[in-house]
């Protein structure tokens, strides 16, 4: 009896072995991921707030969210305008949401030419070193002394306003938002690049590469078929991280009334409106653009920092 007992645990132990040997690489880091409740947490956080503010934008226009009633200005929160009015009688919540769409449009687009660059200049110096290692090594680390905000600012105020607004898919952008997106964008690529590039001088001198090339693969194929998607999981950190400091770098210079220019509204130019009446006791004008802010900034950390350790194949957290 006692070996019959035996054999079955053993047998159930073999099966539960290869149910996890048969895991596949995404499975075992979607099963770390969701061990870390903080970092499903922001995943939630983060994926309501895409809902409201999509969902948000059906119901309300932006000519609703413009629309200026001095009658009801400076209103509290009511029945009527649940997170009160602004100096003109405008409408915070729908600000908010047609806020929120251009301050993740602005993270989303900076992120991904940032990311773009950033895995095509690391790839490409560490896939063929040498001296095209050098020359793009040296181009990153001049791009490093190019202060951001600095350039932000600057841009914002002598040229940004001289753009004239284009109308997207019915959204009035301001000239700005795309000064914004692209000072972004281009000047928040380095870090990238070089652990990029670190990846590629590592992977390069794998077994499976020789292989590669052995069987007749070419350098194109070998970069993008092989060493690429192996370094997929440090762009995919890289990404949420700098989302986040996308959106508060925009909030930077709107809040200091260079950066997104009304009447297209962001959560930064809110805020920017908003001092004046500080002081004034007119508290929800600043209130809630900065808690969506924070939200934001909060969830997109805690989702770059679960995938960090899910990408970790040394993580501490067991499956």
């Amino acid at each position: 009896m006692a070996t019959d007992i035996a054999s079955i645990d053993s047998n159930i132990i073999g099966r539960e072995t290869l149910s996890r040997k048969a895991l596949t690489p995404g499975q075992l880091i979607w099963r770390r991921f969701i061990k870390n409740r903080m970092a499903v947490f922001g995943m939630i956080g983060f994926s309501l707030l895409m809902l409201f503010i999509i969902i948000g934008s059906f119901y309300i226009s932006e000519e609703e969210a413009n629309a200026v009633d001095l009658q009801a200005r400076l209103s509290a929160p009511n029945d009527t305008y649940i997170m009160g009015t602004d100096s003109t009688g405008r409408d915070i919540f729908s600000r908010i949401v047609h806020g929120g769409q251009i301050s993740l449009i602005v993270g989303i687009t900076a992120v991904s030419i940032s990311v773009t660059l950033g895995t095509l200049v690391g790839g490409l110096a560490g896939f063929f070193g040498g001296w095209v290692d050098s020359i793009l090594m040296r181009f990153t680390e001049a791009m490093l002394s190019i202060p951001q905000l600095f350039l932000l600012i600057v841009l914002g105020k002598f040229i940004g306003r001289d753009i004239d607004t284009v109308v997207i898919f019915g959204r009035a952008i301001s000239g700005s938002v795309m000064i914004v997106i692209f000072v972004i964008g281009l000047t928040s690529w380095m870090g990238l690049s070089r652990i990029v590039r670190a990846n590629v001088l590592s992977l390069k001198e794998m077994d499976y590469v020789a292989v590669a090339k052995s069987l007749g693969s070419s350098r194109i194929r070998t970069f993008f078929r092989h060493l690429i998607p192996n370094t997929m999981g440090v762009i995919i950190v890289a990404s949420t991280l700098g989302l986040a400091g996308a959106i508060l770098s925009e909030a930077y210079v709107s809040f200091l009334g260079l950066g997104i220019q009304p009447p297209t509204a962001s959560w930064g130019n809110m805020l920017t409106a908003a001092q004046t009446f500080v002081q004034q006791g007119s508290w929800w004008m600043w209130v809630f653009p900065s808690v969506f802010i924070i939200f934001t900034i909060l969830c997109v950390n805690l989702m770059g920092d679960g995938l960090r350790d899910a990408f970790d194949p040394r993580s501490s957290r067991h499956l």
